[in-house]
């Protein structure tokens, strides 16, 4: 299990922020580019695993996604497959400077691992780097209850009325599904951003009422500005679109077994699934077809290779297409 860090920063306060009306606005294009590899979800990292590959706007760029494809290949030369954006960040202290107030486009990428160019300021990180809480699967599950969860308490008991103090134990309940509540693999977003108003992320800010977010500190490694916050988005949004669109087959090789497609979703999720209630699943959803092929590098028997019907795209348009990725073992 990972310690807590030992430290963490706190965010500029409001005396030194600079005046939003008199300071232009600027557009940055940001990407979650994300696959799997091994079994593992990985994300590509610039700046030693700090921040995600990002630049701002220019007049020069076709478009926001033009852009951020032109961006993204410049600091990782890493070219783009599918590419949906993701939200647009626009909070009054989420990144400012000399050049003014910063608005963040995001983007979520899927694609299979390339090897980094050498001499490149890129790197694919485990995204559970950053986030070792939300995989329920390892040595990092109980993470939540030795750690997270007796800091939050002692967070929501610092509040000076009653009213607040319960609003803040319902949301540690919800979020981090205490006894009572089942655990969301959806809730990413709500947990890292519970965590920061605690003051319990390297990131966060100094909560109001007294508390200094120093009796513990979440594990994970922070990032530059926002951009822990960005990928925790695009956690959550990928998690949530495996379940009613077959995404995962963009970070799937073009054949595959079956146990690798199931290893995948458990990855992106972070806990397991039950073999037969996903084997089923996926032949009554007619996702995959065989290759004809097997392999022998499972390690163990043979096992036969499959690929995705890419067009099951068009059948499912309407019904859309579920894995299983929320029944329990």
């Amino acid at each position: 299990m990972a310690s807590p860090c030992p430290g963490m920063r706190q965010a500029r306060m409001a005396d030194d922020r600079i005046d939003s009306d008199s300071v232009p606005i600027t557009a940055e294009l940001t990407a979650v580019i994300v696959a799997v590899t091994g079994g593992q979800p990985r994300v590509l990292t610039i700046e030693h695993g700090e921040a995600l590959p990002s630049g701002p706007f220019e007049p020069g760029h076709r478009s926001l996604q033009a852009g951020l494809r032109a961006w993204v290949e410049t600091q990782t030369h890493h070219p783009l497959g599918y590419v949906e954006q993701l939200y647009t960040f626009a909070d009054q202290d989420r990144k400012q400077g000399a050049a003014g107030r910063v608005v963040s486009v995001s983007y979520l990428g899927l694609t299979r691992e390339a090897p980094v160019v050498a001499g490149w300021d890129a790197a694919w990180q485990p995204w559970y780097r950053f986030f070792p809480w939300e995989d329920t699967r390892g040595p990092d599950a109980g993470l939540v209850e030795a750690v997270l969860a007796p800091a939050l308490l002692d967070w929501a008991d610092t509040a000076n009325d009653s009213i607040v103090k319960l609003d803040r134990q319902r949301r540690i309940a919800i979020d981090f599904g205490l006894p009572g509540h089942g655990w969301n693999e959806d809730l990413v977003l709500q947990r890292y951003e519970l965590l920061w108003e605690a003051g319990l992320t390297a990131e966060g800010r100094v909560s109001v009422g007294g508390w200094t977010g120093t009796s513990a500190c979440s594990p994970g490694t922070p990032m530059r500005h926002d951009h822990r916050r960005i990928l925790a988005t695009g956690i959550a949004r990928l998690r949530a679109k495996i379940k009613y669109r077959p995404v995962v087959f963009e970070l799937m090789p073009p054949a595959f077994t079956l146990l690798q497609l199931q290893r995948a979703v458990e990855a992106l999720g972070g806990r397991p699934l039950h073999k037969q209630n996903f084997r089923r699943l996926i032949d009554q959803q007619d996702l995959v077809e065989e290759t004809g092929d097997i392999t022998t590098e499972t390690g163990g028997r043979p096992a036969k290779l499959f690929r995705f019907r890419r067009e099951v795209l068009a059948e499912r348009e309407v019904a859309g297409t579920k894995l299983p990725l929320v029944r329990a073992v």
